[in-house]
């Protein structure tokens, strides 16, 4: 039940949002990865506090760590921003990936008991955890139906991932699932 009002949720704020959800797609570079964005780059844009979804952005979908490739990003990122400015908001808190964040990047915090994204829960929390507007947060998603509405609903400039990780050898039905759910829900905005 709870999935089938989030997606009726999901299509009635689509359809609300439609403009900046293609303005998010318009204005987002193809093939684009997070570890291809230095951390310097969203500082200079005067953001203050990174949110990061996980399956597509730190790593391929179900994946318990952040890509090995990532791990010096990240670094980066807690030492420009501080780990109290950082945290993961994906829509499935796994307790190994909260373990491993607890681990090797204390402070980082990753959003949980929370509704899942599209709502804009997991955004006004962190919101009120920092004190920062939200303007001042920059949402790093590779969804538009999920993370890219939430941060519409809570007027938060978000960073769309469009060249997300992807494991098709370990996980083949997921990913192609997700992969297809992506380029979906990128049909109606695309010019």
């Amino acid at each position: 039940m709870a999935l089938f009002k989030r997606i009726l949720f999901s299509l009635r704020m689509m359809r609300r949002y439609r403009h900046a959800l293609a303005n998010i797609v318009q204005n987002s570079p193809r093939n684009r990865q997070l570890c291809q964005i230095p951390p310097i780059t969203f500082k200079e844009q005067g953001v203050a506090v990174i949110v990061l979804d996980f399956d597509g952005v730190l790593a391929a979908h179900g994946e318990p760590y952040p890509a090995p490739e990532l791990r010096p990003w990240l670094r980066d990122c807690i030492a420009l921003f501080g780990p109290e400015q950082v945290f993961v908001l994906s829509n499935k808190p796994l307790s190994i990936r909260i373990e491993d964040f607890n681990r090797h990047y204390p402070g980082v915090r990753y959003i949980a008991e929370v509704k899942k994204k599209p709502y804009p829960d997991g955004l006004q929390k962190i919101m009120a955890i920092t004190g920062q507007p939200a303007q001042a947060l920059m949402l790093v998603d590779d969804r538009l139906l999920t993370g890219g509405l939430a941060a519409c609903i809570a007027n938060v400039p978000m960073t769309y991932i469009t060249r997300p990780y992807v494991r098709l050898s370990k996980r083949p039905v997921q990913e192609l699932f997700f992969m297809t759910l992506r380029f979906l829900e990128r049909l109606p905005f695309s010019v």
